[in-house]
């Protein structure tokens, strides 16, 4: 097979490299905002978009899933990375039919996804028919028809993937689960499978839930915020006014991550005059720079230093009265740490023992903690291990359930949360699929489908031959990537529900569709009248989404239509009796069967009447109850993870720039690592160069090494850069091909994007 799949230039363009910035927002936070907004958008409708986005009335942003204030919003209610966001959705450019009639297949794959992106709004629905290198406008009824034959000519349900990306509405990703699910499969895969499952699997088993257990208002009473493997700087820089107001009033915060982020140094407020001019908030009390995957290292480590406190005077340290009421399994615990090595511990974290020492007497004297992370501890092997031991350390000063303390996971899409609420899940509780079967008069399938990895292989084997993405740019969001291409070009019929152009257009089934969708910013008609949506941000809140802008097109569909007229179209001639069209002309109708199927939705069309939010149950936090199986919070042993890397071996781990929101690049810069024009970069520690023979702006191939195969990525250029000994970072897009299939987290199968190991081969 070609590499056609691969998203890299066809001529090395040149890097720009200059010192690393040392803090976050400021004037340079507003000029990108304006000169996104105006290139993209326009004054007429960029600022418009702006002024309504997660604003009561307004929308949500389609970017990360930080949430909202619940009293008073600024004006500009929303950071530099989500404006970026909402200017690629109104953006003023568009793709049309003959855009596809000068462009193969072979053409649009020579492309960089930010080329692709930078085309403009989808306007028609458009096919690639069998044997045809271009795509052709399709109506919307043919194509709908065109996805209900090839479905039911399938031999068994489970051979087609339902997966959904997290920017996916509630009213959409419930009825996209139920389309699946009448039709007999649990295939229901989705991009929380490659980023917080790990989170979701170990907090199910430690606490009973598999969300966070804070507020935003927390953050207003913590005394100490930790944040493990996490940038919120560019992931989620709506979270820098939270730790700016901690750190103002004496929280201390402290940084745990392989790289000196400017988002975890300093802040200035973008909307605040004197720090627009240049004052700025300090943020971490404390950086810690573990090595890639040390976290559990470092744990153990400070867990070590706070049992020895407590046994230097009884009482003090540990909450024997929230162990002894809400907990099982403390004694293993102490006897795990009692076992493990200093040596070891050291060894495994690359951090010093004062460093832990430090961060141990902030827990020790913090009665508030908060336990925020990201993708940095969820994508490695034994990620369920190290987000229990994030639990551990928090049960043991008893910071779950406690106002101002508890775990953080923090969900890097705006509705990946939702849509698990809302049954996107390949394994479904036996109450929720009761509970649906009741609604709809049916019997669901009780079978586990297949999450992303397991989709993946089904494709590639050819157990699964059709694909359906509700959203996402799928080939370049998931790992091993000429292997994921192959799966999808195995199909025969893929189908993708976007926006805007992306790879996953350009890399196929023998027959492909593309069905063009409203952006979350525009108003959504229906046959009642202007309809809204709901999503679920990273702490449980469920909150109305109205568009503000008209549509970039008239052919343009809402995701909730789509996913009725795939189900009209699918079930015309059963005995499936759902009024499809009836659901969708009035979205409160969705709604209320999503109060009858979803706990901790009863009452929901009530609830978000008059654009409420309203918070989900959630035990922990609420009444300190856990839904395990013994009714207490679960103390764990984690092993240390072992890394036994040969001397010309590094430890890759992807990342994001500053100028991207996952798959989606919005420009070559990378403003606070100082990095611009050129994605294709490996950041290596300078001792490593002077170890290797190898020096800044060298270009080389890089190597991945599992079980004896080698999967390769070429052309990436050396920056030096602080980060630990035989660490390196690469980009993600960019590196995904090195990212194998088959290696990935215990029980969560998120795969191991943090966690690959590489060799160096320059370039001649």
């Amino acid at each position: 097979m070609d590499d056609r799949h691969l998203d890299y230039p066809l001529e090395k363009p040149p890097l720009e490299v200059s010192a690393p910035k040392t803090v976050a927002g400021g004037w340079p936070a507003i000029t990108s905002t304006l000169h996104h907004t105006l290139e993209e958008a326009g004054l007429m409708r960029g600022v418009p978009a702006l002024l309504a986005v997660n604003q009561k009335g307004g929308f949500d942003c389609a970017s990360c899933a930080w949430p909202d204030p619940d009293g008073h919003r600024s004006v500009a209610e929303f950071c530099e990375n989500g404006a970026k966001a909402v200017a690629e959705e109104a953006t003023t450019q568009r793709v049309e039919a003959g855009f596809f009639r000068d462009r193969s297949l072979a053409r649009l794959s020579e492309q960089t996804d930010h080329w692709l992106g930078k085309q403009g709004r989808l306007t028609e629905p458009m096919v690639r028919r069998k044997g045809s290198e271009h795509y052709e406008p399709i109506g919307w009824d043919e194509a709908f028809a065109l996805i209900g034959r090839e479905l039911q000519a399938l031999d068994s349900p489970d051979e087609v993937i339902f997966y959904t990306s997290g920017r996916t509405s509630n009213e959409a990703a419930f009825l996209y689960q139920l389309v699946a699910r009448l039709f007999g499969t649990n295939n229901l895969p989705d991009c929380s499978n490659m980023c917080h499952e790990s989170s979701g699997v170990a907090l199910t088993e430690t606490i009973g839930i598999g969300k966070g257990t804070v507020t935003l208002r927390d953050f207003a009473e913590a005394d100490a915020i930790f944040i493990l493997g996490q940038n919120p700087g560019t992931n989620h820089p709506r979270m820098l006014t939270a730790l700016q107001e901690a750190a103002e009033r004496g929280c201390r915060l402290v940084s745990i991550n392989p790289l000196p982020e400017a988002g975890l140094m300093a802040f200035q407020h973008p909307q605040h005059p004197l720090q627009i001019l240049g004052a700025r908030t300090e943020l971490a009390t404390l950086h810690l720079p573990v090595r890639i995957n040390g976290d559990v290292a470092f744990l153990k480590g400070l867990m070590k230093e706070l049992l020895a406190a407590e046994r230097a005077q009884p009482g003090t340290v540990f909450d024997h009265v929230f162990l002894e009421a809400h907990t099982s399994g403390y004694d293993e615990l102490i006897a795990d740490l009692d076992a493990v090595s200093w040596d070891a511990i050291l060894d495994g974290c690359g951090v010093t023992r004062d460093e832990i020492r430090q961060a141990a007497d902030i827990a020790r004297t913090s009665h508030r903690i908060i336990a925020c992370w990201a993708m940095g501890l969820t994508q490695h092997k034994n990620a369920v291990e190290t987000i229990r031991e994030v639990v551990n350390l928090l049960l043991l000063r008893g910071c779950i359930g406690r106002p101002g303390a508890g775990v953080c996971p923090v969900r890097g899409h705006s509705n990946v949360q939702g849509d698990r609420t809302m049954g996107i899940t390949e394994r479904p509780a036996p109450g929720f699929l009761e509970r649906l079967g009741r609604a709809f008069g049916f019997e669901p399938p009780r079978h586990a489908g297949y999450n992303t990895v397991e989709a993946i292989k089904a494709m590639h084997g050819g157990r699964a031959k059709v694909f359906v993405g509700l959203g996402g740019n799928f080939l370049s969001a998931t790992p091993d990537t000429t292997y994921t291409a192959e799966a999808l070009l195995n199909c025969r019929l893929t189908v993708q529900v976007s926006t805007k152009l992306n790879r996953s257009h350009a890399i196929t089934g023998e027959q492909a569709l593309i069905l063009p969708c409203l952006g979350r910013s525009e108003v959504d008609r229906q046959a009642t009248g202007e309809q809204f949506v709901t999503t679920e941000n990273s702490m449980g809140i469920v909150a109305p989404s109205r568009g503000r802008l008209k549509p970039a097109a008239h052919h343009l569909l809402s995701e909730p239509a789509i996913v009725a007229g795939i189900g009209r179209a699918l079930f015309s001639s059963t005995l499936i009796n759902v009024d499809w069209d009836g659901l969708v002309a009035d979205y409160d109708r969705i709604r209320a069967l999503i109060a009858q199927v979803v706990k901790g939705c009863e009452g929901y069309v009530e609830k978000v009447k008059g654009d409420r939010p309203f918070y989900l149950p959630n035990g922990p936090r609420d009444s300190r109850t856990f839904a395990t199986a013994t009714g207490k919070a679960r103390f764990t042993v984690n092993a240390l993870p072992q890394h036994d890397l040969e001397p010309d071996q590094f430890l890759m781990m992807t990342i994001r720039s500053h100028d991207q929101f996952n798959t989606t690049i919005y420009g070559l810069e990378d403003r606070y690592r100082g990095l611009k024009g050129d994605r294709r970069v490996i950041l290596l520690n300078q001792d490593d160069l002077n170890e290797h023979g190898l020096k800044s702006g060298q270009v080389v191939d890089l190597h991945s090494h599992f079980r004896g195969k080698i999967r390769i990525a070429p052309r990436f250029t050396i920056v030096a850069y602080p980060i630990p000994r035989r660490c390196a970072a690469t980009y993600f897009p960019e590196a995904n091909p090195l990212v194998p299939i088959d290696s990935h987290a215990d029980r969560s199968f998120t795969p191991t994007s943090k966690s690959v190991v590489i060799t160096l081969h320059p370039v001649p």
